[in-house]
């Protein structure tokens, strides 16, 4: 059975025809019944089919005759969008080839030459092929002359398709079988298996994803996760149809699932490799599988629930969404402003975008994001920041604009090469800058033209100052943040002027400081609302009306000074708010 498996993956840019390939597939293989198959049928996620993106790995199974001989193809589609490049690492790991899908009309893109790199790394058989043939805007030769140029394929190996259509799509189906390689032959009896991806469900606990890589498994063996050290006893194994088929077992090479019956969520680990309990500790030549980079954070938001009975709920909601999501990191947080939450790191701005959705979603928790920081490093007296590789894709008629957005957020160009009509730029560039909205603003000055690319690189020494927003003395943590030196002042004005317009008057002045350790940058005031002591005073002695104006002076004077700093969510939500 091993030689007819075929595990491989479809990968691309964003937008490329990824999924509509993959309905494609389904359709000839008859896995899903005509009436039954809806578009992007492999993005189940509500989120997912609303924007038009993968933002989740989708495995699936078909079976497919060739000259009369069944092959087993376990697909896994993969998103485009250089935040989810983890989830793509994930898949690769777990296949023996792949499908580089490029858009006809819009040819190589950043994350073309991002999964191509990755593809190559992990030594997978990389099929080309061009789709989207049919569309009138579409550049068939001048982009089969960028792949053979730019990625040395040969020409007769890149096929021309139209996943809408379905042109000569069975032609690129039949070369999934005839040039992926099937799993490598193992003598290895003994259970390993990636995990490369995890769901919770409510009844039957944690389902892991998994390739086996050698041995088998099947309902009843107690297996264990070699790194989280839990030990279970298997309820349940089968394949995807793309719905959870059961079987009786698992071999050697195949794609499919293990049901758990594990509760926790903290007991089992994506990237993880199972194997057969007390087994490992007698045989010393078992080694856990090397699967993929595990990922790192990139942009880190405080989670707060909106009010504090919804705490319970939201950490068991983000609970959930750790076990699908191996990417995310979180720890407890607490603001003496906002009260208990989290503080959860994503892969950038898009991915904690989705997140949120899915809290809101499918989890019915719709949580406060603070704004995005990057997590900074204290070596003695020095600061150290995150400076990631920026490589961006754009036609050349741009690049001047791109330079200049790109100047505008400290980047540092390395290089820039031309290839025919478009340009790459590559830079280095903090990435607390980048995720000051470059990539909107690269977008806006290209007619949406850019697309871009990028990898943490290393830590660099900073000239970054802490600024810190008081009121009447007390500091507001939650507005704290790093900013650099020479932008300082500017931040400083920003944010206490924004602070004045939305903060409401109170009964005592309230004074805004922005300050640096010591230094006080800039200071507003919100005068108190007066209220008319004498209202109810028709006539009396001039005396009599002093005293009160005095009393009230002293009042006003004490409320300053025993005050608590109450800020209206409203305006606190105006200051802080990373996503609406």
């Amino acid at each position: 059975m091993q030689k007819n498996i075929r595990n491989f993956a479809i990968i691309a840019h964003i937008d490329h025809g990824k999924s509509t390939l993959a309905d494609r597939f389904l359709e000839i293989t008859e896995t899903v019944s005509k009436d039954k198959l809806k578009e992007q049928f492999l993005d189940q996620n509500p989120i997912s089919r609303e924007r038009g993106i993968t933002i989740k790995l989708a495995p699936v199974r078909m079976k497919y005759f060739v000259n009369g001989v069944e092959f087993i193809l376990d697909l896994i589609d993969t998103p485009g969008h250089m935040d989810f490049s983890y989830e793509v690492s994930r898949t690769l790991a777990a296949c023996e080839g792949a499908i580089l899908l490029v858009d006809a009309s819009k040819g190589i893109q950043a994350q073309t030459v991002a999964h191509f790199n990755a593809a190559k790394k992990e030594n997978l058989y990389l099929i080309p092929a061009i789709n989207k043939i049919d569309l009138e805007s579409a550049k068939t030769l001048d982009v089969k002359r960028d792949l053979i140029e730019f990625f040395g394929f040969k020409d007769n190996d890149i096929h021309l398709v139209s996943a809408k259509t379905g042109e000569n799509v069975e032609s690129l189906l039949k070369a999934v079988v005839n040039k992926i390689p099937p799993p490598k032959l193992s003598e290895n009896p003994l259970l390993r298996a990636l995990v490369f991806d995890a769901v919770f469900d409510e009844h039957r606990g944690v389902i892991i994803f998994v390739k086996i890589v050698d041995g088998s498994v099947k309902k009843g063996d107690k297996i264990e996760f070699m790194q989280a050290k839990t030990k279970i006893d298997v309820s349940e194994v089968g394949f995807f149809s793309p719905y959870l088929i059961s079987k009786e077992q698992l071999e050697t090479g195949e794609i499919g699932y293990i049901v758990t019956g594990v509760k926790d969520i903290r007991q089992t680990r994506v990237g993880d490799t199972v194997t057969i309990s007390n087994i490992k500790n007698k045989i010393s030549n078992i080694e856990p599988l090397q699967g993929y980079q595990l990922p790192k954070p990139m942009v880190f938001f405080g989670v707060y629930p909106k009010t504090s009975n919804e705490y319970i709920h939201l950490r068991e909601a983000i609970n959930k969404l750790s076990l699908n999501d191996g990417s995310l990191s979180v720890s407890n947080e607490y603001s003496a402003f906002l009260g208990s939450g989290f503080r959860v790191g994503f892969l950038g701005l898009l991915h904690a975008e989705i997140v949120k959705e899915r809290l809101k979603e499918e989890l019915g928790i719709d949580p406060l994001l603070t704004m995005p920081r990057v997590l900074y490093k204290q070596e003695k007296d020095k600061i150290l920041e995150p400076f990631m590789a920026l490589t961006i894709f754009v036609p050349s008629n741009y690049v001047g604009a791109v330079m200049t957005a790109a100047q505008n957020k400290r980047g540092n160009l390395l290089d820039i090469s031309y290839h025919k009509s478009n340009a790459i730029l590559k830079y280095e560039m903090p990435y607390s800058m980048f995720i000051r909205n470059l990539s909107p603003e690269l977008k806006s000055v290209t007619a949406g033209f850019a697309t871009l690319d990028y990898e943490l690189i290393d830590y660099r020494e900073a000239n970054l100052v802490k600024m810190d927003i008081l009121i009447n003395g007390n500091p507001i943590d939650v507005l704290s943040e790093f900013v650099y030196q020479d932008e300082a002042e500017y931040f400083a004005r920003e944010k206490v002027e924004k602070l004045k317009e939305n903060l409401p008057k109170q009964q005592f002045r309230q004074i805004i400081q922005a300050t640096v350790g010591t230094k006080i940058l800039t200071r507003a005031e919100i005068a108190p609302f007066r209220k008319d002591v004498l209202a109810k005073m028709s006539g009396g002695d001039r005396t009599r009306k002093d005293k009160l104006l005095e009393a009230q002076k002293k009042g006003k004077s004490r409320l300053i000074e025993v005050s608590k700093v109450e800020i209206p969510q409203k305006a606190l939500l105006s200051m802080i708010s990373g996503m609406d």
